[in-house]
């Protein structure tokens, strides 16, 4: 383990210690719980993670395959605008 300091407000340490007196728990044991139940909402994911689910969530929609490709044509042709090379 690695010794931190933290500062509380005094009514933080004033419920902390509360909060031991009635579980009989040590204030610092009450801290690294409460930071693991934080870290442990606030993980981060990866990208794959993320979208995983999301992957062939149309698969049955045939009609999307149409507005796909052109969705895809418009973005190729906007690409091909910003980086044509221009003759001088």
């Amino acid at each position: 383990m690695v010794r931190t300091q933290i500062y509380l407000t005094d009514e933080q340490k004033q419920r902390l210690q509360q909060l031991a007196a009635a579980t009989g728990k040590r204030q610092s044991d009450l801290i690294r719980e409460a930071v693991d139940s934080y870290l442990g909402q606030c993980r981060p994911r990866d990208w794959f993670e993320a979208i995983e689910p999301m992957f062939g969530m149309w698969a049955d929609r045939p009609e999307m395959d149409d507005y796909v490709r052109k969705l895809r044509a418009e973005v190729d042709e906007r690409l091909a605008e910003r980086w044509r090379c221009k003759d001088s």
